[in-house]
Parts: C-alpha cells; sequence; structure tokens
C-alpha cells in the first residue's frame, strides 16, 4: 500500500524588519514583514508555485499577524516625539509672526514647549529653532495632527494662541499664523477660527 501525501501550502519568507505598535501586545514591538505563495506540495515539498497570497505583518513577540497598513500607525515612540516637535514648530512660527525678542511671548512659548514634553528646552535652543526656516514645521504638524483627537487638536492651537498674545491682542499676522497652524494640524477654517475666538474671549474674561 503507498500514501501519497499531498495538498495545498502557504509559505512565507521575511521581505522587511521593523518596530510597530503591536496591538495586541499593547505597546511598540518588532516586526517582520512577511510575503507568501501558494505551493502545491507532494509529501510536503512545495512542487507547483500557485497564486500569491496578501502579504501581512507578523509580531515577533506574540506572533499575532496583521494586514500591512497596520505600519500606517505611530508607535508610542513616535507618539511621544510628535508633541514636543509640533509645539516647538508651532511655537516659533507664532512668535516669528509676532515680536521674537518679546520676553512675555518667549517664556509662554517656553513653559508651552516644555509642558509638551521637551525637557531642557531653555532660550538659546528657542534662538536656534526660531533661525531655522519654517518648512520643517509643516511636517510636524502634520504628524502630529494624525494623532490627536479633535479636543487635543483644540488644546494645542488655545496654547499656540496663548503664545501670541503674552504680550497683547493678537495682530493680523499672528492671527493668520494661528489660522496656519490649525490647518497643519487638520483642523477646518472654521474649527480654527472658533478656537481662536475662545481662546480670545477666555483671556478677555480673566
Amino acid at each position: 500500500m503507498f500514501i501519497i501525501i499531498w495538498g495545498i501550502r502557504a509559505y512565507f519568507r521575511t521581505t522587511g524588519q521593523g518596530v510597530f505598535h503591536c496591538q495586541r501586545c499593547g505597546g511598540d514591538r518588532p516586526y517582520r514583514l512577511r510575503s507568501g505563495r501558494r505551493f502545491f506540495h507532494l509529501f510536503y515539498i512545495p512542487v507547483i508555485p500557485l497564486k500569491k497570497v496578501d502579504d501581512h505583518v507578523q509580531c515577533t513577540t506574540c506572533h499575532t499577524r496583521y494586514r500591512v497598513d497596520v505600519l500606517a500607525l505611530p508607535t508610542a515612540s513616535q507618539m511621544q516625539a510628535a508633541l514636543p516637535a509640533g509645539m516647538r514648530g508651532a511655537a516659533c512660527a507664532m512668535l516669528r509672526a509676532g515680536d521674537p525678542a518679546s520676553g512675555p511671548a518667549r517664556q509662554r512659548a517656553l513653559d508651552a514647549i516644555t509642558g509638551s514634553g521637551a525637557q531642557g528646552y531653555d532660550g538659546a535652543a528657542l534662538d536656534s529653532d526660531l533661525a531655522y526656516a519654517s518648512g520643517g514645521a509643516d511636517a510636524a504638524l502634520a504628524a502630529l495632527g494624525t494623532q490627536l483627537a479633535v479636543p487635543a487638536r483644540e488644546w494645542f492651537l488655545a496654547e499656540v494662541v496663548r503664545i501670541g498674545m503674552a504680550d497683547g491682542p493678537l495682530t493680523a499676522a499672528e492671527r493668520e499664523a494661528a489660522q496656519q497652524v490649525g490647518a497643519g494640524l487638520g483642523m477646518t477654517q472654521a474649527q480654527a477660527v472658533g478656537v481662536i475666538t475662545l481662546t480670545e474671549q477666555g483671556a478677555t474674561a480673566e
């Protein structure tokens, strides 16, 4: 009697590696990007290649498999770095729109930046940021905006508005800078104007 063992099985190979946020582990973990193809096998030996199967991401810790689009989600370390980076860019944009040498505005900017997690950030670091072109701020705000819920975006923009108001009412240039920050975060113009107006009203009532 002869027993022929045959069938169809998917075989995978690793095509990439990195770190991602594993939803099952609840933290940043190493991953393997896996690419596969089904084979007709005979005695467990792949003989005839068949259709490709979808690529997947596999956590090397818990071995859970995910769709590849999970890699678009920010890792915990990226999220932790995004808030201070975004605040640095937004604060400098507001200072440039007003008076970068204003003592009250600079102090408010320093408080907002260190409060967002940039430990050890000081006046020299602020001067260095102000000296650079503002192009990097747009990317930092866009990255941050994808991670923040609507209330957090509103809080962030209000903090930036208070920097501009630290030495007096907002100027037209400062108001425009605030609207640009809101747009960078993914807010509509109406949302940004609403936050700016409420922040101004709150300062007047104090």
